[in-house]
């Protein structure tokens, strides 16, 4: 049995989205509920798939299929394609599984020609219409089909306008576009050398082939690699009868959400024109009206979108995005998808639909994408810049952007892929412009509505856009930006609030976001059913208590080589490095520790009452030393301009130990062996271990020993890269080692140290857990109590290392013995009282038994 790779309109449902595409699903599924919509047929997405493997060949079944499709949608319109008495248009749509808006190719119009235009202008009574409808299939079917340079038709377009003194498109009469579809007409022959196949047959074969080919586009595969869509999906290709918005004032086209798209709110939003086709209100070639105005012009016809919006919405059970047509008064849906949202429209709809009843709480949290929570997080412009702004447009897409001006994708693409901010500037974005979209701070365009491409790609990626500016003139050419009298060149910073349309002429200040009640909510939902515990990236006070507040259970990774990169702690950090002795080595490392201990009271106050986990030092050498060929120009420049010879040997020394480190793969070598931490095993760890234990017991903190966590950067030979990743909630298992907890330290005069507990500000007393048992290597070990409440630890404690002891004591002090084994436990900043148990620890494991006396260790690959 042959493969059915077509599929008529009353075949499919909404349960086919993977055979007919998102889009002839949709369709199907409204007609199945009584939503009116053209009459049409699918290609499935299996067909194109097959077509890719075939290198662009069509399956032998697949033609023949096309043929009994279109003779059956013949029959049931009543209409014949390419006929000469009752024409049968046709409109040629993408329809991937996943929305990819404007990533692909249309063609509309497929069936019109010279034989038919006649046929056309007496069924409709209208003669502008007919060859309106002309000009823009020979325009679609050339740029797309035949790959004529979209430019050559623009080109005529515009200079037919300034010709006949009309600005829009609609302001040209019959004659005019008469005249307009004979210059097409050259500029396809003359770009192809002869003409193109009058057949509409095999001009609706050549369609569907150049949408299959769309897929592989290089702006499709630019979006499915920024959104995460496998390529192996292909796309389905739907063919409908054309129903037309451009017949005269009682037709209209338009697009519409069920709730605004920007902020989720339950309100009208959309966008409608008169007189046109859907390619001019989501192309932006047109500034669109606001859909309330719909209301006024065609009533019935308005009142009919807005019940079926609704239906819709309900049926889908989630806001709705939906392309319409009106012919001579008359509705038609032709697509309705999931809307594309921004971030805070996500949580406000999916809160929102949990409050109607329309979705559970579980299903909420499916509706929200990780990546959209990221966007929550980005600054805004601060409300009391005071600036007045210099041009204002529609607020397509909300949030801030700051960054120069380009005017090109390309540049864009390029510019912002190297982290600098741009602001991508354009009449209007086309989906070519993909690339630059991505990577851009913002879009500003001269043309287009609040549902052009640039609008709903901008949202769906969380970019914020300015659309439509009135008054702003752009020369891609000379590269400027005319906005009144004032002139941006290419490089200029201007600023973008996406929220309110404004545009204001140089950066402003931003704040830090605020979290709204929505977000709040729906990180609630997620609490009661997660299994997984969140914990935060941090090396700062700052960033430790803005991950507290948004929720973090503890700091997962606290790298302590970010703390080093500071201007004003670099130099010190180059000194340690470059040190040829030890004694320069600790003077370097004794201005680095009152940095580092600075850091880790901040993060450990941030965090009081939650883990931290440490890694000890993980050097990327290449970033702390200047680089080899900036610092032998710097040399040479220094010898040619006579600089002071104190400077000039300064460098030299410098130059001197950059070649002796220089490695030609960073990432191994030194950076392996953590940079310096087995050839100089006093500069890294130790001193690191000094100064987490200072600032722990300056913060008054004892450790949890059930959740102690640090990773040692590896040693060479052990472990996956490298590294071991310790916790002593794994003591007891194969390969992990058991310490016992502390007791309180002893200050100089004997006396135990009041330690705060973070939850209560008081001791918690040992309990049943003080007789902890656990199971290892067949040994049994137990805790034994001592007067005061204090553990008395197994004496197979293995003792610290020397240079703890003296820190952890103060200068000039004898450490208690159990203060010395404390110093080297405080690692973490997770107050507890001593009834915590298997408190495990980096060292040699030195106890002695039937298989003991290996190091053993947990192994977990870390995060670089």
């Amino acid at each position: 049995m042959s493969e059915k790779y077509i599929y008529d309109l009353h075949e499919g449902d909404a349960t086919m989205r993977n055979l007919l595409g998102g889009k002839g699903a949709g369709v199907a599924e409204m007609a199945r509920v009584g939503v009116p919509v053209p009459d049409a047929f699918t290609v499935t997405t299996t067909a194109s798939v097959e077509t890719m493997k075939r290198g662009g060949e069509w399956p032998e079944e697949l033609a023949p299929q096309v043929a009994e499709g279109l003779k059956r949608l013949e029959e049931r319109t009543g209409k014949v394609l390419g006929g000469k008495d009752n024409p049968l248009l046709l409109s040629v749509r993408s329809g991937a599984v996943v929305s990819m808006p404007g990533m692909m190719d249309t063609i509309l119009n497929l069936g019109i020609s010279d034989e038919t235009v006649p046929a056309i202008v007496a069924e409709s009574g209208n003669e502008r219409f007919a060859w309106d409808c002309y000009r823009r299939f020979i325009q679609m079917y050339g740029e797309v089909v035949e790959g004529i340079d979209a430019h050559a038709y623009e080109d005529a377009l515009t200079n037919m306008k300034a010709r006949k003194g009309a600005t829009l498109d609609t302001d040209l009469s019959a004659e005019d576009l008469k005249e307009l579809v004979q210059e097409f007409k050259q500029i396809s022959n003359d770009a192809l050398g002869g003409e193109w196949t009058s057949d509409p047959v095999e001009q609706l074969n050549r369609a569907i082939n150049a949408v299959f080919k769309s897929w592989l586009n290089p702006r499709a595969d630019v979006y499915r690699k920024a959104n995460g869509i496998s390529a192996d999906y292909g796309t389905a290709v739907n063919v409908m009868q054309m129903v037309f918005g451009n017949r005269g004032e009682t037709s209209a086209t338009g697009v519409c959400f069920t709730r605004n798209p920007s902020t989720g709110a339950k309100e009208l939003y959309g966008e409608f024109l008169t007189n046109a086709q859907g390619e001019d209100v989501v192309a932006g070639i047109r500034t669109p009206r606001p859909l309330a105005e719909m209301s006024e012009v065609l009533p019935e016809a308005y009142k009919q979108l807005i019940d079926t919006m609704k239906k819709m919405e309900l049926h889908y059970k989630d806001m709705q995005d939906m392309e319409f047509t009106i012919e001579n008064g008359k509705l038609y849906l032709l697509q309705t998808r999931n809307g594309k949202r921004t971030a805070a429209a996500a949580l406000k709809v999916a809160s929102d639909l949990v409050d109607e009843g329309i979705i559970d709480k579980t299903e909420a949290l499916k509706r929200i994408e990780p990546s959209q929570l990221d966007q929550l997080l980005h600054p805004a412009i601060d409300p009391h810049h005071g600036t007045e702004a210099i041009a204002r447009g529609l607020p397509a897409s909300p949030g801030a952007a700051v960054g120069e001006v380009v005017f090109d994708a390309d540049v864009a693409a390029e510019r912002g892929g190297n982290g600098e901010p741009v602001v991508l500037v354009r009449f209007e974005t086309t989906p070519d412009d993909i690339a630059g979209v991505i990577v851009c701070q913002g879009i500003l365009t001269a043309h287009g509505g609040m549902t052009s491409h640039a609008a709903v790609v901008a949202r769906g990626m969380g970019k914020p856009c300015v659309a439509g500016a009135a008054g702003i003139k752009i020369d891609p050419v000379g590269k400027t930006l005319t906005i009144g009298d004032r002139v941006f060149k290419e490089g200029d910073v201007i600023t973008l609030n996406g929220s309110t349309g404004e545009v204001f002429g140089k950066a402003l200040e931003l704040i830090p976001p605020q979290i709204n009640e929505d977000f709040k909510k729906v990180v609630g939902w997620a609490d009661e059913v997660r299994t997984m515990g969140v914990r935060a990236n941090a090396e700062n006070f700052e960033d430790a208590s803005k991950a507290r507040e948004l929720g973090a259970e503890g700091i997962g990774l606290c790298r302590t080589e970010h703390m080093f990169f500071g201007a004003d702690r670099l130099p010190a950090v180059r000194e340690m490095i470059t040190a040829e002795n030890s004694e320069q080595r600790a003077a370097a490392l004794e201005k680095i520790l009152p940095m580092q201990q600075a850091d880790f009271e901040q993060v450990f106050t941030a965090m009081k009452g939650l883990p931290v986990t440490v890694r000890l030092l993980d050097p990327p050498l290449h970033e702390f030393l200047p680089n080899l060929v900036e610092q032998s120009l710097l040399v040479q420049k220094l010898e040619l301009t006579n600089a002071p010879a104190v400077q000039l040997e300064e460098a030299r020394r410098t130059l001197a130990q950059v070649k002796k480190l220089h490695e030609q793969n960073p990432m191994l070598g030194g950076r392996h062996r953590r940079g310096q931490g087995v050839c100089r095993p006093h500069g890294t760890g130790n001193r690191c271990s000094r100064g987490i234990t200072a600032a722990a017991l300056r913060r008054r903190l004892w450790i949890c020993p059930q959740r102690a966590e640090f990773l040692h950067p590896g040693r060479s030979g052990q472990g996956r890269q490298g590294r071991h990743h310790h916790r002593a909630d794994q003591a007891g298992r194969p390969g992990q080692r058991e310490r016992h907890p502390p007791a309180p330290h002893r200050q100089a005069d004997g006396a135990l140290r009041q330690v705060e507990h973070p939850g209560d500000g008081s001791w918690q007393r040992p309990g049943p857990g003080t007789q902890h048992r656990q199971q290892h290597r067949g040994q049994r070990q137990e805790h034994r109590r001592l007067p005061g409440g204090r553990c008395r630890p197994d004496r197979a404690a293995a003792r610290l290392p020397r240079h703890l002891h003296h820190q952890a004591a103060g200068p000039g002090q004898v450490p208690h013995r159990r203060q010395r084994r404390t110093a080297h436990l405080l690692v973490l900043g997770r107050g507890v009282g001593p009834a915590d148990h298997h408190l495990q620890r980096g060292l040699p494991d030195r106890r002695r038994g039937p298989g003991q006396g290996q190091d053993r260790r947990v192994h977990q690959a870390g995060d670089e």
